[in-house]
């Protein structure tokens, strides 16, 4: 039985994961892990490491975010294709830039307006209390897993109340510690949702993305009726189960490392960080038939692991400058504009006339310009550069830039390159194949 990790927090989730990117992908290369996915919390910072180590040992990189919603459980979200990927940027741009830096606010809503093309796992907290479904099973005498109608019974009827509102801070890991699901409930100013109920919600809000819901072992002597009192709410709500390992390191040993981490984030010594700290040094990668015995008798969890894996195929290889269209007169080209630009103000520059050797430098950088198509790049800084002119703010470009004539006599920059001995090919280089480097300093106070 194979499996792949969807569910690996690293350092970029700050002073939670205690490994680096590149750890986690080499451990589980290694380990024969087919896939693993990086779902670092409200960012997407970890997968750029994560993606130059995954091509290098040649591993499959999902790339994921894991969202902390205000208003629901929280998901992790992997997208399909290039598009969704973009959306997935953009949610993350929207719930950050309502926050102070380090924070994202997001709500169901949000994610929503942004779920095309997303695959969406649930994540119920660790602190979910299944044991009410499984007092009601062995009262009915059913030796069996726990129905789903038994947990709605439970969620419903004993610790939630009916026609319950969801409140997040019921069902969130990181509230208080030690909090059990009955005392938060009782703590919230509101009823929450039941776990069933809340996926629900979720399945009719996401519309016709996939979404699925998480397992793991929590190792509290527990994990086999608390899978079944999940499985059957999965089964009851029509979303898969999907096992994880809720990975917060590459390897046992650093478990020491990810506690020192905890009781920082919590503002209190190692003394009293108490059950805020990991129970145990289980949240690192694990391989495939271990899985598969944890996981025993829920072999579709693992199944339902590589069919997101292989259902997600975009890659940052994707990625690529698309500059913006620049404005240009009717009939022409960016690249006819700035060669337009870039005489007339070889005429400013060289008002005497313009030298043969000039002449040349510019014919043979506005053909490379061509070729590489960056003449929107140019344009764009070269309209930068014209507005804050126009205001009278001070600014100068700098750096590789030096090097171009086009640069120059765009006035991008202050210095005759034919009056130095500076390589063009520093700036620009078609076996490079990368956009060229404009640097330029404008004046801090405006």
């Amino acid at each position: 039985m194979s499996y792949a990790e969807l569910n690996v927090t690293t350092n970029f989730s700050f002073l939670r994961g205690a490994s680096h990117a590149e750890e986690l992908v080499a451990k589980a290369k290694a380990l024969v892990l087919p896939a693993i996915a990086i779902t670092d919390r409200n960012t997407l910072a970890g997968v750029v490491r994560a993606h130059v180590t995954a091509k290098e040992l040649g591993l499959k990189l999902v790339i994921g975010a894991r969202l902390d919603l205000e208003d629901g459980l929280s998901l992790l979200c992997y997208p399909k294709d290039r598009k969704a990927y973009g959306r997935l940027s953009r949610l993350l741009s929207l719930g950050q830039a309502r926050a102070q830096k380090g924070q994202c606010i997001l709500y169901v809503e949000d994610v929503a307006a942004h779920a095309e093309g997303q695959i969406f796992i649930a994540l119920p907290p660790e602190t979910w209390d299944w044991r009410e479904a499984t007092s009601l099973r062995d009262r009915a005498g059913n030796a069996a897993r726990p129905s789903g109608a038994d947990i709605l019974c439970y969620a419903t009827a004993k610790t939630l109340g009916p026609g319950s509102r969801f409140c997040a801070s019921s069902l969130r890991d990181d509230a208080p510690a030690g909090m059990t699901g009955q005392a938060r409930a009782a703590d919230a100013t509101v009823s929450p949702r039941s776990l069933a109920d809340e996926l629900i919600r979720l399945k009719a809000v996401l519309g016709s993305a996939p979404l699925y819901l998480a397992a793991s072992h929590v190792y509290r002597g527990e994990d086999r009726a608390r899978i079944g009192a999940l499985g059957a709410i999965a089964e009851h709500c029509a979303t898969p189960l999907v096992a994880t390992n809720e990975v917060l390191y590459h390897a046992a040993h650093r478990r020491n490392l990810q506690d020192t981490l905890t009781w920082r984030n919590s503002h209190t010594t190692i003394t009293q960080a108490g059950f805020r700290l990991q129970a145990n040094a289980e949240r690192h990668l694990k391989r495939p038939a271990e899985m598969a015995r944890l996981f025993r008798g829920y072999e579709a969890a693992l199944v339902c692991t590589l069919e997101i894996a292989n259902a997600c195929t975009f890659s940052l290889d994707e990625l690529v400058y698309e500059y913006p269209e620049e404005p240009v007169p009717p009939g022409k080209s960016a690249q006819q504009h700035l060669e337009d630009l870039t005489w007339e103000g070889a005429e400013y520059r060289f008002s005497d006339g313009i030298p043969g050797k000039v002449r040349q430098t510019i014919e043979r950088e506005l053909k490379l310009i061509a070729e590489l198509n960056y003449a929107p790049y140019f344009l764009t800084v070269h309209d930068i550069v014209t507005f804050a002119r126009g205001r009278g703010i001070l600014c100068q470009g700098r750096g590789s830039a030096a090097n171009s004539i086009v640069c120059y006599c765009l006035s991008i920059t202050a210095v005759n390159p034919t009056e130095v001995d500076l390589l063009f090919e520093r700036f620009i280089s078609e076996s490079r194949r990368e956009p060229p480097d404009i640097d330029v300093d404008f004046e801090h106070e405006r």
